[in-house]
This record gives structure tokens, sequence and C-alpha cells, in this order.
């Protein structure tokens, strides 16, 4: 890389007592850092590219709690306006050098940025405390004119750096940094272990806690690292007050931050205020629920239900390990090989953890079957050749270390007629431990340390070449990963997705690649169990999600779900049901309705409430705001994929207690003890006593090897219990054509009633209450299905039509039907919509159009396409429910 033309301070002791006096503090800030330099000649170690400190506030940021803040628009933000957490282009990144201006350095803050005026910087006070034996306080004008300076360069690399690979591949709780999450400085300050010798630690101290300025939801930032890393000078760990000879910028923790060399960007805390020695690490809330690589076992559901595997130190992080990407050829590059030169220096970082160097780079252009050898540059090297001497105010601190706390960088001459022939180009990388770069990924609930080989497909297009990086960071669409994802690949095969024997993708497979937010950061409240109780009705219901506290009143009327769904949540910890049941969209809505925290005594309290009465006697058997226990009697095989399963209610007497058009929840653990839930609609007789029927279609095992409920309950053994809770849902046929919507009751002369699939079970539940009851209201069923034996219940649904003195019809159509099926053919569409759904059709003998409800239940395909006819053939929303 390219070094810049601009020098250092004068080696003398004088410039550095100079720059201790407090007068001296705060610098103004130079408009451009060379401008102070320009006299001197320049160095043979890498300086600062050209900076100037943005000097504008974002649109983006003026409605934030950081509207002060001026910010790098190049910046791409991955959690939206606010907290500011961003990663620079990547080959802005690159062309840099070396080292990283302030203002394209990465950022990751958790919420609002701490304001420290320049006048109040001398008098920043940070402690040390816990097990000392001196508990002292410094100030910053202390640190500065009692401690020795020192100055080096440190990499520091985000946790989550090339996230979005892993999120494409299974959403983790991780928003998606691309491979831009690593930047590297010039740091100047106090070597933390002076510090704390004053202190004096005591005999069984084993840990540094760290907390910062920094006010979050759950508590100031903090983690921990161990004490004999503080204490051991090769280890590096500074308290630093300038950045590539500046002061630090906010974002970057003006004016007094912690550098932890050689480890995750997470234990180096910004804004630093206390330094805490203990006995064990620190119980920080961010320490123990953020910075950890979880078993790939481990689901999202899991890891949410299960605190000790966050509270297991062995699945903590600190040193980084082996990582590298491919910085050109860049995303969407092209190469016309005609005009181009005979080679192509592929470029790009490395870097390793824990002063640990790293030791070669390899390429591969045919799938790791061979390697060749890329040369590797060590900037880092260049600083301790130049020796001792005095450096941004600080000792150049480099000249003896054998540790390495910097990336590096590779390159290496491709052949072009290689490249033309070739799918893709890998870079690995090892450290002088042998450590090197996994080919395949490890998937964690967190998505960090994502470290396999880096891959750029290559595409000839008419003999030009274009070059593809596997994702893009943030929502940026892009990347091969994506697009191979979107095409039915699947990306756990071995082979990045790609077929192996020929056959062609499952099908198309939408990316939800970005994390969802549910919690508002400007929300700083704790909230009692007298308080969270009390909003414990049906008219102002408030309920839990992952420790949180929810209004749920704003979804009474609205609930796609029915009010049921968030009444028989009211005063409930309602995670299980919540994570499990709703989709992403519905997961962004949330920080609009949050309300804050439910205290630790309440948590405790809804976790472990008081023992019950004893068994269940009650007549009915649903609650709608507790599980009860079923058990499973009997398991009928009705064809190689649907099943009949009977469960046995508390009592031999109690009835299920469901209305007609209301669904049940059923709740099982999967492998890693994950809770599924799922609703279904029963088929039995709503007066049966003490047995439930549901019918059940078995789907195959999807490609990540993990059970859904359908094949949960289907390895249920017979003895064996499920959790059922309801009833759940927004419709309710209460007879003789009267219906509740949300509540509101209206009259039905008509129903049409359009199904696929399983999606018939709530279908025949209202088509069996209106067929065999006494009244005028008349019901047209169509149903789709692939095959013949797809169609459920067509016996019971005829034997309803028959006997319906001609109130009911059901028409089937199939998509793939044999020759022998005389019935009609082709997917539920506009052509048979027309035939029997159209209003001249339906709306006859005196029947309008307000009179007519337009029931649907089926694959998402069927209910949105059949939405979107419903619609042209002008049918409105006040006429369609979807169950």
């Amino acid at each position: 890389m390219a070094t810049t033309t601009v020098t250092v301070e004068a080696k003398s002791e004088e410039a550095l007592q100079h720059h201790r006096t407090s007068e001296n503090w705060p610098p103004t800030p130079p408009e451009s850092i060379h401008s102070e330099h320009e006299k001197f000649d320049a160095p043979n170690f890498p300086l600062p590219p050209p900076s100037k400190r943005p000097i504008d506030v974002l649109d983006a940021d003026k409605k934030t709690p950081d509207g002060w803040l001026a910010r790098d628009p190049r910046l791409i933000r991955l959690t939206g306006v606010h907290p500011f957490n961003v990663e620079a282009p990547l080959t802005e990144l690159f062309n840099e050098g070396f080292l990283t201006s302030p203002g394209l350095f990465y950022v990751r803050n958790h919420g609002p940025v701490p304001q420290v005026g320049d006048a109040d910087i001398p008098d920043w006070e940070f402690s040390i405390e816990g097990m000392v034996e001196t508990p002292i306080k410094i100030t910053f004008r202390e640190l500065l004119s009692e401690y020795d300076q020192v100055t080096y360069p440190v990499t520091f690399v985000c946790a989550g750096n090339r996230r979005k690979e892993q999120n494409v591949v299974r959403k983790t709780k991780g928003f998606s940094w691309g491979p831009a999450g690593v930047s590297t400085a010039l740091w100047t300050g106090v070597p933390m272990l002076e510090v704390l010798k004053r202190a004096k630690p005591l005999r069984g101290a084993r840990y540094v806690c760290m907390e910062g300025a920094d006010k979050l939801p759950n508590g100031y930032y903090g983690t921990s690292v161990k004490l004999n890393w503080v204490m051991d000078p090769n280890r590096g760990i500074m308290l630093a007050h300038r950045m590539n000879g500046e002061m630090l910028t906010p974002d970057h923790g003006k004016p007094l931050r912690a550098v932890i060399p050689g480890q995750i960007g997470g234990r180096s805390v910004k804004w630093l205020k206390k330094l805490i020695v203990t006995k064990e690490p620190s119980d920080n809330w961010y320490h123990i629920y953020d910075n950890r690589v979880l078993p790939t076992t481990v689901s999202p559901e899991e890891s949410a239900n299960n605190k000790s595997w966050w509270t297991d130190e062995r699945y903590a992080i600190y040193d980084l390990g082996p990582n590298s990407a491919v910085a050109f050829p860049a995303h969407e590059e092209r190469l016309s090989p005609a005009a181009a030169p005979k080679t192509y220096r592929a470029r790009g970082y490395a870097y390793g953890g824990g002063g640990r160097r790293i030791t070669r780079c390899e390429v591969t252009l045919d799938k790791g079957k061979t390697w060749k050898l890329a040369n590797i540059d060590y900037a880092e090297d260049r600083y301790r050749e130049a020796g001792e001497q005095m450096l941004y105010g600080g000792r150049l601190d480099v000249e003896w270390r054998e540790t390495c706390f910097c990336w590096c960088f590779w390159d290496i001459e491709l052949d072009v007629d290689e490249l033309k022939d070739a799918k893709d180009i890998f870079i690995r990388c090892m450290d002088e431990s042998m450590n090197v770069q996994p080919r395949d990924m490890y998937w964690s609930v967190l998505g960090m340390m994502n470290n396999p080989w880096y891959r750029v497909t290559i595409h000839n297009e008419d003999n030009n070449l274009r070059f593809e990086h596997p994702t893009q960071p943030a929502l940026m669409p892009g990347g091969w990963m994506e697009r191979i994802k979107k095409a039915g690949g699947d990306l756990t095969n071995g082979y990045w997705g790609e077929s192996v024997d020929g056959s062609a993708p499952s099908a198309p497979v939408e990316s939800t690649s970005e994390e969802v937010k549910m919690t508002n950061d400007t929300i700083n409240r704790e909230i009692s169990l007298e308080e969270f109780q009390a909003h414990n009705t049906d008219e102002d219901p408030w309920f839990v999600v992952n420790g949180e506290v929810y209004d749920g009143k704003p979804f009474l009327e609205g609930h796609p779900g029915g009010a049921s769904s968030i009444t028989s949540a009211a005063g409930q910890d309602s995670t299980d049901e919540f994570m499990a049941i709703h989709s992403e969209t519905a997961k962004a809505m949330m920080p609009k309705y949050h309300l804050g925290r439910l205290s630790a005594a309440a948590l405790e309290a809804l976790a472990n409430p008081a023992a019950d009465s004893g068994p269940d006697t009650s007549p009915v058997f649903l609650s709608p705001k507790t599980w009860k226990a079923a058990v499973l009697a009997k398991k009928i095989s009705l064809s190689p994929d649907v099943r009949l399963f009977t469960f046995s209610l508390s009592t031999a007497t109690q009835t299920l207690g469901l209305p007609t058009g209301q669904h049940l929840m059923l709740k099982l653990p999967d492998a890693a003890g994950a809770s599924v839930i799922r609703a279904y609609t029963p088929i039995s007789e709503a007066d049966d006593e003490g047995k439930v029927d549901v019918l059940v279609k078995v789907y195959p095992v999807g490609k990540d090897g993990k059970l859904g409920m359908t094949q949960l309950i289907d390895r249920m053994d017979v003895g064996g219990k499920i959790e059922v809770k309801g009833p759940v849902g927004k419709f309710t046929y209460l007879g003789k054509g009267a219906c509740s919507v949300s509540s509101a009751v209206r009259s039905v002369k008509r129903f049409v009633m359009v199904c696929g699939g399983s999606g018939v079970t709530p279908i025949y539940q209202v088509l069996r209450a209106v067929l065999t009851e006494e009244s005028e209201v008349q019901c047209i069923v169509l149903d789709g299905n692939r095959n013949e034996e797809d169609i459920l219940l067509r016996t019971e649904m005829d034997a309803l039509v028959a006997g319906s003195g001609g109130r009911g019809e059901v028409v089937h159509s199939l998509s793939a039907g044999g020759e022998g099926w005389k019935g009609l053919r082709g997917r539920v569409g506009r052509k048979l919509l027309d035939q029997y759904a159209a209003k001249e059709v339906v709306c006859r003998d005196g029947v309008v159009e307000d009179e007519v409800m337009i029931l649907i239940c089926g694959p998402p395909a069927l209910e949105e396409s059949v939405k979107k006819e419903f619609g042209l053939m002008g049918w409105t929303e006040n006429n369609m429910l979807f169950f």
C-alpha cells in the first residue's frame, strides 16, 4: 500500500511535556492533520490519510438524539437511522490504506452518543474500584500529566464483521455487517496497567470490568477482560484519548476509551468511566447478552428461553480469529480480457487475533483443489523498524513487540486466461499458530466471528468478466448468496448453494437477512409487577415479549388474529407465542408500542407462578391465558402424508370450548428445546366430550434439517403430551347467518369459501355449522389442490352438501390431476372465480353485496393471488376474511 508523505512530531521529551499540560488540551482539531507536519520529512511508515472532519449534521440524524453530531455521508447505515451503526464502502475503506480516517472508521453504538464539551474534558473523571487496595479516581488532566503516553497502531474489528453472509443463510439476532466492519488507527494514550498499578489489585482478583458513559435501556454499556491480560505489557491494552493524532471523535469515545488489541471491538469500551477489578466476569447486561458464539445447534428461540447459554463464559468472545476478504476485484467490477493486460492483480485484507501474525494468504481458482500463495504487506512492521520516537504526543511503543495488533494486505497476480475459465476466486489466511479460515460457515445465533473462505464469483458474459461478492451490507441488495438463495439453492449444501448433481433448485426462497428491532431506544422505564398487572384487562391489555412490555390496546380492532389474540396475552409473558408466530413485518411494528422493561422481580414472578390448585376439573378445557396439556390418544394415517390425531382432554366430560370459526394453539418443543407454536382448527364437533380431533398434513423436513410443527406432531408417541391454548381468532360464526368479526356483528346470507390443502379445516368447520343448522344461509366451497389424493375431508364435505337441501356446493379443481380425474383442472384463479364467485353470480335472489362474506384459507401464494383477483372483481376487504 502507498504511504503518505507526511511526518511526525520532533523526537523530544520536551514535546511530550508540552503536550501533557492541561492548557494544551483539548487541542483545536486541524482542518487536516497533514497541515500540522508539512515541514518535516516523510517517515518510512504509514501515517493517516487526509482527513477532514465533517461539519454538517446529516438529515438522517437531525431528529435523533444524535442530532448535534456531524458525520461522513459515505458511511453505510446498518440499523436504520438510530442508533448509529455503520461501515464504510469496502473499496473506499481499502483505498485509504493501512490507516483509516476517523470519518470512515466503522462505528458500533448501542444508543445515543454522550455529549462531552471540549471545556469539560480536563475534568473528565474515571474511577478504579472493586478488588483494589487503593480505590482511586483519575481526571483526564491527571492522566495526561502524571503518566507516560504511548502511540501504536491497532486494528479494530467488530465481532459481527461479515454477518450478512450468516443472515442470508439463516437469520441471526444481529444486524447485517458486510466485510468492512474493520478499521485501523494510530492510538495514543496510557497503558491500562499503569493506572491499575497505582490502585494495586488484590490477590484473588481475576477480571477488569469496564463501564462507559452511554446510558442504555439495560444500563450503561460494560464488559470485562482478564486482569492478567491487562497487566501483560505485550497485550498493549490502553486508555486512549487520541486517534490518528487527533482528539477522539464523539462516535469513537471522546474523550477517553479503552483499546484492547487483538480482541473484538466490543471489548474496547468507549466514553470510559469505570474500571472495576473483580473475581468474576462482568455481570453487565451487554457483557452477558452480546459478543458470544453459542453452539450452532442453539436456535434464536432456545437462546431467548434459556439464560444459561448466555451466562456460560465458554461462549464469550475475546481474541479475534483469522479472517480475510477480497477488495479487488470489487463487487460488480467488470474486466474485458481482450483489452486487459495478461494478469489481474487481486487484492484484499487479512487479520488475526490475540497478537498472532498472519503467516500466509492463499487464493484458489478451482474451489480448493490447488492454491496460490499471495504476497503479504505487513505495514505494522515498519513502525517497529522506525525505533522509539515521539509520534502524536506519545512514545512510539512498537520496536520491542513481537505481538501483531493490525491487519495486513495481500495481493496476487492472476492470469486473466485462468480467470476466464474459473467460476470463482477464494481467499483464505492462516496465522502463526496454524489457525486457518474454515472452508464452511459456522452459523450461530448472534452471527458473530463469521470467517469462512471469502468467495467472489466470476461470470463470463460474452467474454467479459463480471465479479460478484457474497453479499452487500445492511439492506443493500446484491451478492451471489442472495441470488442463489432466491433461486432455491441450499447455501448449506457444502457447495455454496450450487447444484452438484444437475438438479434444479427447489423453489424461490425469500431472504430474511436483516434483524428486526422491537424496542425503542428512547424508552428508559422499568415497570413493576403491580403496574403491569393493573393492565391485565381485556380493555387495556399489556403483555411481555423478551422481557419488554408492550401496549396491546391499539391492536384490539385491527389485529389479524382478532382481539382475543391480544386479550389472551394480557398480563402474560407471551415471548414464545409472539416469536414463534409473528412475521418480521409484525415485529418491526413493535417499537411504536414499547412501554419499557419489566423489572427483574416481575419477570421472576411471571416465570414462576404460584402452584395450581390441583387437577383441572373445569367443564371447558380451553383457557385463553393458560397452556393446558392434552394427551395423544390415537393417531390414524389417512394417506402417506395426512394424519388424524385424537387428543384426550383433562376429563372425560370436558368439552373443548372452541367457538365455530376460532382456532386453538398447539405447542411442542423442538430438538433444541425451543417452543414451536402453530394455530390449528380441529375437525371434531364442538360438543364432543373428552377429546379433540386434529387433521394434519405432514410436510417434508426443511433443508436446514429443523423440524416444523407437522413433523413434531407426527413423531409423537401415543401417550405423549402436547400443550394447548385458546381460543384465538377474529371471526366467529354465531349461527343462522350471524357472524362476529373483530367483535362487530354482521349478517351473512351467502358464504364464498376458498381453500387449498390443509387450509380446508377452518372452512370445513364453518361449512358444517352452516349446513347442519336450520337456516337459509348458502355456501359454496372452491377447493384447490395438486392431485386428487391431496383433497382433504372430501367425503365429509360431500355428505354435508348432500344433506343441505341445495344450500351448499363444493367445487374441486386440481392443478396436476391424473388421467382419471373428471373434475375441473387448473389453479384457483380468475377463470374459476368468475364462474362461481362473480358478483352477478353471488348477489342474486335478493342477496346484496354486504350480505356476502368470502372466507379464505390456504398457502400464502393462494391467499395473495385470490385476494388480488377478488379486488379486481370489485369485492372489497369488508367482504373478505383470511383465516
